[in-house]
C-alpha cells in the first residue's frame, strides 16, 4: 500500500470543467467524477429535482501525494469561493496492484 492524500470535492456542475482542468494542469490525471450529488449546504437543499443539471452538484475524487496538495488547493479555491462548495482533505492507503 501507499500512503497517500484522499481529495474530495463538491461543487457546482457547472464548474466541472474548471475543476477537470485544474486537475489536468497539476499533473493529477487520475479521479473520479460522479454527477448529480444530493445533499444541503449553503445554498440550500439540492435534490436533484430540477429540469436541467444548472443547479446539480458533483462529486470529485482525488487520490496525490502529499507535495501535490497545496499548489492543488490553492488553484481550487477561486472555484469554490466562486459558487461554494466542498473541499476535504484527508489521510488515505491506496492499494496498489
Amino acid at each position: 500500500m501507499k500512503s497517500v492524500k484522499r481529495i474530495e470535492i463538491v461543487v457546482d456542475s457547472v464548474e466541472l470543467n474548471r475543476l477537470v482542468e485544474v486537475l489536468e494542469e497539476s499533473q493529477l490525471k487520475g479521479y473520479t467524477v460522479i454527477k448529480d450529488v444530493l445533499g444541503r449546504g449553503l445554498h440550500g437543499l439540492r435534490d436533484g429535482g430540477d429540469l436541467t443539471d444548472v443547479l446539480t452538484n458533483v462529486y470529485v475524487l482525488v487520490a496525490c501525494n502529499e507535495d501535490q496538495v497545496h499548489p492543488l488547493i490553492e488553484q481550487l479555491r477561486p472555484i469554490l469561493t466562486r459558487f461554494g462548495g466542498i473541499c476535504l482533505i484527508s489521510d488515505a492507503q491506496w492499494v496498489v496492484h
